[in-house]
């Protein structure tokens, strides 16, 4: 009974964040990043107030640490996430996925550089690995399309590197918190900070909002953004770190296969060797590093 558990929230982690990439460039079609962003926000606060009051998860951080709950709303919430449709309208879902995926790098190098943690030696490996397999990527991407994404590629970057500075923020903090709690205010507060600001900045018509756009925010914010993390947060549970982290391999082959077919794109042969390389350099990252020195002895012996 566990395995099937396992493999359902498995299943279901990589299949709603290998569809966030898709269904962010569909709601920008016709909704302005800030005011997108805001929505998604807005659309899921009332399930996130609703599982907090039945799961008696409270709304505020642990006294000391409510003043980190707003920098939460600003610099995991508001601007990342907004920063991530921006970066939408001028990359591929594809390559958004891929930019992502790298979120176990991220977390590991910033842990390195900003709370001194040790790495071994498979994972600097891996970090090597990862980091050059996507920078070259990123370059021909860019060659290919004579510079116009740079915009979108920055804004990935910038918000993937803002996820991972908060999130070992919360690790140098200690600040440990339900998952309801982490999301439901900050949630809140993006979203009428968002919306509030879109009507002065990107003055949003509502009526040129398509019914395609706003189920894609429905999307966004009720089915990824809750239970895509949910999901997530349950199979952390039962099971290691390392087996929950391999989602980070699995969606963005779901993106990648998804584009292709409803575009008609054909992968290129340096696209897989490239993305052979970078999901080397994230698995060697995610292995637990006895593991890998076990194995190491073994193969020397």
């Amino acid at each position: 009974m566990k395995k099937i558990i396992v493999i359902i929230l498995f299943s279901l982690v990589s299949l709603t964040w290998g569809t966030t990439w898709m269904a962010m460039k569909i709601a920008t079609e016709t909704i302005p990043p800030f005011f997108a962003t805001g929505l998604r926000f807005l659309s899921a606060t009332p399930l996130l107030i609703f599982l907090s009051y039945v799961t008696k998860s409270p709304f505020l951080f642990p006294k000391g640490y409510r003043y980190f709950q707003i920098v939460i709303a600003i610099f995991y919430f508001s601007i990342p996430f907004t920063l991530m449709l921006y970066g939408g309208i001028y990359v591929s879902s594809s390559m958004a996925s891929i930019i992502f995926s790298n979120m176990p790098v991220a977390i590991l190098t910033v842990s390195y550089l900003y709370l001194k943690q040790k790495l071994f030696f498979f994972q600097k490996v891996g970090v090597a690995l990862s980091l050059i397999s996507l920078l070259v990527f990123l370059l021909i991407e860019l060659k290919l399309n004579f510079f116009y994404q740079w915009k979108g590629i920055l804004s990935l970057m910038i918000a993937l590197l803002s996820h991972a500075i908060i999130y070992v923020q919360c690790q140098k903090k200690s600040c440990y918190v339900s998952i309801l709690t982490f999301n439901t205010l900050p949630s809140l507060m993006s979203g009428i900070l968002l919306s509030s600001v879109a009507f002065f900045i990107e003055h949003p018509n509502i009526n040129q909002i398509s019914n395609r756009s706003i189920m894609a925010i429905l999307y966004l914010g009720n089915v990824s953004g809750i239970f895509g993390i949910l999901s997530y947060f349950y199979l952390q549970k039962k099971v290691s770190a390392f087996y929950a982290s391999t989602v980070f391999l699995i969606f963005p082959i779901i993106t990648g296969y998804l584009e292709s077919y409803l575009h008609e794109y054909i992968i290129k042969s340096y696209e897989i060797c490239l993305i052979f390389l970078l999901s080397l350099g994230i698995l060697l990252t995610l292995i637990p590093p006895q593991y890998l020195n076990k194995i190491f002895l073994k193969i020397k012996k």
